[in-house]
């Protein structure tokens, strides 16, 4: 048996994964956001091992510790979790969807004009290097005390085995990597006002990284097993999806929404906001285009349109079954590919006196999947198709979603068992990894599919229409939102 454990925005989820690679226990302990300023997204690091130990102690009330051989971590990426010279927290981390720092990613590529050669993207608020450099300037007295800066699974890490490490596909989006070299850049640290020292020591996804506290697998009731590096939740999840090369490319729908390509080598498009980053698996690196509103838009919407939750607002929008006349851009918390746009706005644009709930609810699946056929066409160039798309994520069991995807895109879309449990599926493959001295490619493979859902060709016509407005409006309302940005 082995344990994964994902520290998603808005839970902590973990899962018991048998020899056999079947899920055999389930469980999401939930976190909350806190947003005390526009822009401003952050989250307690000590909520993080709460939630952790209540989804762990959970899951193995269903199965017996004593088998399980290894934990895997998953997590968010980005978030800085500040740490005092005792391991203290100093400060709520700042999440990836938080967009203070615009103006600190100036300065930051003002200071290291190679940032994108060094690190193969773009400076973008959600990276956690412009972060730093927001806290050296408004928080100055906070920065003096830095002693270590850990990204979100690695605090968890932290916790359960005393070890300042890191694997370098989460530490590749820090922007403190050289990710082609898959090391730290000494450049890019000076450039943010650190060194070597605060960072934690990098092993790849699938190695160990360090082995339980003898009081944390005491509480857990489990033997002092090993820990594997893991891996940032998008490369966690396309793990668990059995994408590790260019035949298969996964989408994610969780929080935000996140389309994923595996690459056998190192491969760089910084000026469309694309994401280069090392995969979890030695030699190995990906892509990836990212919009930060994807579910999330849907827990938004839920509340604001009179629905008690989101599966009420998808039943409501099915039933209506009427395409919308409502464009709805996504972008609730600015956005990276292909806009990398802080400033950038969630809208409701065509609005009458007979636009339903239920048509806002529609234009807000669709707005999304517009979202996702921006991050296609800078993904995938017109000569490179994405093979199969194995959706995962918890949006994933939206049927409508689906055929509303798959329309937009004008591609099939493969679900896969344990789709929803996609990143804490990869955490459980890794800790497998990490014991086993098993070939990565015969553990990392796709689960079973149980749905192909292709384009419906009048919709696909519909939203081929569709498109180019939603583009044209974000072009319309680029400078307004600008304009209204806080200093």
């Amino acid at each position: 048996m082995y344990l994964g454990i994902d520290l998603g925005t808005s839970g902590v989820k973990a899962i018991a994964l048998d020899a056999r690679q079947a899920v055999r226990a389930s469980f999401t302990a939930p976190l909350t956001v806190s947003r005390p300023r526009p822009l401003w997204s952050e989250q307690d690091p000590r909520d993080w091992w709460r939630a952790t130990d209540e989804a762990v102690r959970a899951v193995l009330r269903e199965v017996d510790g004593g088998a399980v051989e290894a934990v895997g971590l998953s997590g968010q990426m980005h978030g800085a979790a500040l740490l005092a010279r005792d391991d203290s927290v100093l400060r709520p981390a700042i999440l990836w969807n938080d967009g203070r720092s615009e103006r600190a990613c100036t300065r930051l590529i003002e200071r290291e004009p190679r940032l994108p050669a060094i690190t193969g993207n773009l400076a973008m608020p959600g990276f956690t290097a412009p972060k730093l450099v927001w806290v050296s300037e408004h928080e100055p007295e906070v920065f003096a005390r830095v002693a270590r800066v850990l990204l979100p699974k690695d605090y968890l890490r932290l916790r359960m085995t005393g070890e300042y490490l890191s694997d370098r596909s989460d530490s590749a989006g820090t922007l403190w990597l050289d990710v082609a070299r898959r090391d730290w850049s000494d450049e890019m640290l000076a450039a943010t006002g650190l060194t070597r020292t605060v960072m934690p020591g990098l092993v790849e996804g699938s190695e160990q990284a360090g082995t339980l506290r003898a009081e944390v697998a005491e509480a857990w009731g489990l033997r002092r097993v090993p820990v594997a590096g893991g891996a940032g939740d998008q490369a966690a999840g396309a793990i668990g999806a059995g994408v590790v090369d260019r035949s298969r490319a996964s989408l994610s729908l969780g929080t935000s929404g996140v389309l994923f390509v595996a690459d056998a080598e190192y491969r760089a498009n910084p000026e469309r906001a694309v994401h280069s980053f090392c995969h979890c698996l030695p030699g190995t690196w990906h892509r990836m285009s990212v919009i930060l509103s994807a579910a999330s838009c849907l827990a938004w919407a839920a509340p604001l349109l009179g629905f008690r939750d989101v599966p009420a607002l998808l039943e409501a929008v099915e039933a209506d079954g009427r395409p919308a006349d409502v464009l709805f851009l996504p972008y609730l918390s600015g956005e990276r590919t292909p806009h990398n746009d802080a400033s950038a706005k969630g809208v409701f644009f065509g609005l009458h006196h007979d636009t339903t709930p239920a048509a806002l609810g529609r234009a807000v699946l669709e707005g999304v999947a517009y979202a996702f056929a921006d991050a296609r066409d800078v993904l995938f160039g017109k000569d490179e198709g994405p093979g199969e798309i194995a959706v995962i994520g918890g949006g994933s069991r939206s049927g409508l979603w689906g055929r509303i995807l798959a329309s937009v895109l004008d591609e099939e879309l493969t679900y896969r068992a344990a789709a929803e449990v996609g990143p804490a599926l990869g955490a459980a493959r890794l800790a497998r990894l990490a014991v086993s001295g098993e070939v990565p490619a015969e553990v990392a493979t796709a689960p079973p599919a149980t749905d192909v859902v292709a384009p419906d060709p009048r919709l696909r016509e519909r939203y081929a229409e569709g498109l180019p407005r939603y583009r044209a409006l974000y072009a319309a309302l680029r400078e307004e939102f600008r304009r209204g940005a806080e200093p």
